[in-house]
């Protein structure tokens, strides 16, 4: 169903320690989602942020002889550098630590109390502080916890638990019916097959104030502080300024698409949405959940020591290159592994070869041909026909394609407009024209070749904008290119006869592989 607006958030990502690539993958993705969704005419909300609170927060603090607070201000800030360095625009940056985000999660938990969702007990059960989450013997691998090789503690203590078994048969039947939408297909049935199998229990959402303090108050008992889960999934609702700001509220929510990794799904597709129910809030659209990103056959973890510095990646090659090869190495929801190796290998076949060189060879002739000028096409035959077929097709296959998150696909589709583009000239052979003085086919064949690079320089704005922008400023189009419209802007023909073709800088110098020293 189309809507006027679309939101979409990142997990909350944890300050325990610096961000890195695993962190990137998901916030570029939600990034080129608000990007096309832009283009597309929809008003977007794009959330992300940082969670602060919990038990690792506090030990790392001390370990550094810092306040947990000004540890936190100090990660928070190297996650929003690592997003400017890699062009994300986000809307709002949402820290937990926030005081307005603090209270409504005060208010809330007030709320589920005062309706009796919330009770005090006792729970039992295994806890991997690595992951600050509860495990099932089932989660384990050999008795330890598979991303952080540790056995979990067994843990028994007096706390407040939370009503999640009330919600099983409902959350079940949601999941089932994709009246709550789980994609891709195979983490769907991964909670399905937990709730058939393990059923849903009770679930603490508090820890004794004495062993962590650095957490929110519960309203109803200050002994008590808020398990650092629960605060944390609150932030999809006040990052919009709920309860305070109802028109922001009412405009964006629910959320058009959740993403997270797969690690995070269960707490997110069980804990998260019973709350939401339990408020009588509707449910998020979808989630999508996504892979990892390896690095020599391991989860990158900041546990395990293995992180890839988004930040040092950026300043090296640049935040488009890393964007185009993050989405574009495997298929968004499947695990793959990461490799300087193959990052330079597809700068110089994807980037320098087929779009860069594009454009390297069409400015000159545009210069020598045409004086820079934009000519008027009027011979056309039927390897033109073919171009504007593809484009149409590559331009057709979007929505469905961005609908479900195939991003591989769809930068497939736009580097097969590329590579024709390329083909196209050495088929029309424009110089052969400029020699006979063929004036009508020299015309034609060069209104064709800049009008399909118009078109794939909006199509590729999401994925790397910067280089779209640099593009569009060397085709001299004066309107801007974020306020270009899709799909009514990449139809055939919008190149305006007369604009003057303006040189710039070779967009993607190639890379000596053999003097790689990364």
């Amino acid at each position: 169903m189309y809507r006027k607006s679309f939101y979409v958030t990142t997990p909350v990502y944890y300050v325990n320690d610096v961000p890195h690539i695993g962190h990137s993958y998901t916030t570029i993705a939600a990034d080129v989602l608000t990007r096309y969704h832009k283009l597309c005419g929809q008003d977007t909300f794009f959330l992300t942020g940082t969670d602060e609170h919990g038990t690792k927060i506090q030990q790392m603090a001390e370990k550094k002889n810092k306040s947990p607070k000004e540890f936190c201000d100090e990660v928070a800030e190297k996650f929003k550098v690592a997003w400017r360095n890699l062009n994300i625009k986000y809307d709002n940056f949402i820290r937990t630590t926030n005081p307005r985000h603090e209270d409504a999660v005060k208010e809330v938990l007030q709320k589920l109390y005062d309706d009796g969702y919330i009770y005090k007990g006792k729970y039992e059960a295994l806890y991997c502080v690595g992951c600050e989450q509860f495990k099932m013997k089932g989660d384990l691998v050999g008795g330890r916890c598979p991303d952080h090789k540790t056995e979990p503690e067994k843990r028994s203590e007096e706390c407040y638990l939370f009503k999640l078994s009330s919600f099983q048969d409902r959350l079940y039947k949601l999941i089932k019916s994709d009246k709550f939408k789980i994609m891709p297909k195979e983490r769907k049935n991964e909670v399905l097959s937990f709730i058939e199998n393990e059923g849903l229990q009770d679930v603490s959402i508090s820890r004794d104030k004495a062993k962590v303090y650095w957490g929110i108050p519960l309203p109803f008992d200050t002994s008590h502080t808020t398990y650092v889960w629960v605060d944390a999934f609150l932030n999809y609702l006040t990052g919009l300024g709920w309860p305070q700001d109802k028109n922001n509220f009412e405009k964006f929510w629910p959320p058009t698409v959740q993403l997270m990794a797969k690690d995070i799904l269960r707490v997110h597709a069980t804990i998260w949405v019973s709350i939401l129910m339990a408020l009588g809030i509707e449910l998020p659209q979808m989630y999508f959940i996504h892979g990892y990103f390896t690095v020599n056959g391991q989860k990158m973890s900041k546990s395990l020591g293995n992180v890839i510095d988004p930040v040092a990646l950026s300043e090296k090659y640049g935040a488009d290159v890393i964007r185009y090869f993050m989405l574009s190495e495997f298929p968004f929801g499947t695990d793959g592994d990461f490799s300087i190796k193959r990052l330079e290998e597809t700068y110089n076949s994807d980037l320098a070869n087929d779009f860069g060189n594009l454009l390297h060879r069409t400015i000159p002739m545009m210069d020598k041909y045409c004086d820079g000028v934009v000519p008027e096409p009027k011979k056309e035959d039927l390897i033109d026909e073919d171009l504007k077929k593809i484009a149409q097709a590559v331009v057709d296959s979007l929505a469905g394609l961005y609908e479900e998150l195939k991003f591989r696909d769809i930068l497939a589709d736009i580097w097969r407009l590329v590579r024709r583009t390329n083909k196209y000239i050495d088929e029309a052979a424009p110089w052969a024209f400029f020699k006979e003085g063929n004036d009508e086919r020299l015309s034609t064949v060069m209104y064709n070749i800049l009008e399909s690079i118009r078109i794939i320089t909006i199509l590729t704005y999401p994925f790397m904008p910067e280089t779209s922008q640099k593009i569009w400023e060397q085709l001299g189009i004066t309107e801007s290119l974020v306020s270009q419209r899709i799909p009514e802007d990449v139809g055939w023909g919008g190149l305006k006869v007369g604009t003057k073709i303006k040189k710039g800088e070779p967009l993607f110098p190639r890379i000596d592989l053999n003097k790689n020293n990364a």
